[in-house]
């Protein structure tokens, strides 16, 4: 089992998704594509979730949300459901890590949510844990959010230059941040050597070339490459 990246901690939910968010969309857009809209099981005996009946993924259960109350549970707080404690590591983890660092959302057990936060918690599990993806399974009543772990055949970094355009954007869009440390981080995961001025990002790998700018409140104004 992977363990949470031994980076200087974040502080802050808004740090989590400034360092960890945009090169875990960019992961997650890949893990999207690969199940598409297949059907899903999951098999908690077993530890793993199913789609299509032909894709076969161990699992690391993380929490649920309740569509009736509109509340989050963490998987460790989840002491009715007798969930098997090996598929709670990552969420046991990430609750330590919150307890250590002041971030409530990691390090409480319950609380009012929205379905559509469920993406900040996976994207930043997604990352920290260097994971393959995380999915989202609705159940009627509510949703269990899951992630998928990867092995080291599957860690290579993302290397789609043009995704780049599309998928910053997109990332942007959905949450709040300051998005040109976002933005830097996003670059140097994937592998880009960075210079940066007050209001200007560049990024190169082998052949290839990106640069942004941001307003003076670090929001994105043009990005081209």
């Amino acid at each position: 089992m992977k363990t949470i990246a031994n980076d200087s901690p974040c502080q802050s939910e808004q740090e989590l998704i400034e360092r960890y968010g945009g090169i875990a969309f960019d992961k997650q857009l890949d893990f999207a594509e690969l199940v598409g809209g297949k059907n899903w099981n999951a098999d908690i005996g077993k530890g793993e979730i199913t789609f299509g009946g032909e894709l076969h993924f161990p699992i690391q259960i993380l929490g649920t949300f309740s569509h009736g109350s509109q509340n989050w549970l963490w998987a460790w707080a989840n002491t009715q459901s007798g969930l098997p404690e090996h598929l709670l590591e990552q969420a046991v983890q990430l609750k330590q890590y919150g307890e250590k660092n002041g971030i409530d959302l990691l390090s409480t057990s319950t609380f009012d949510f929205s379905k559509a936060q469920m993406h900040f918690i996976g994207l930043i599990a997604l990352e920290m844990f260097q994971a393959r993806g995380y999915y989202i399974a609705d159940f009627g009543k509510g949703a269990m959010l899951v992630t998928i772990p990867a092995d080291d055949r599957e860690q290579a970094l993302p290397e789609n230059h043009l995704r780049i355009f599309s998928a910053f954007p997109q990332f942007i869009s959905q949450f709040e941040m300051n998005q040109q440390r976002a933005f830097v981080n996003y670059l140097q995961a994937k592998g880009y050597t960075v210079l940066q001025t007050d209001e200007v990002v560049s990024g190169t790998r082998k052949d290839n070339r990106v640069t942004a700018r941001f307003n003076a409140e670090g929001r994105l104004l043009n990005l081209e490459g």
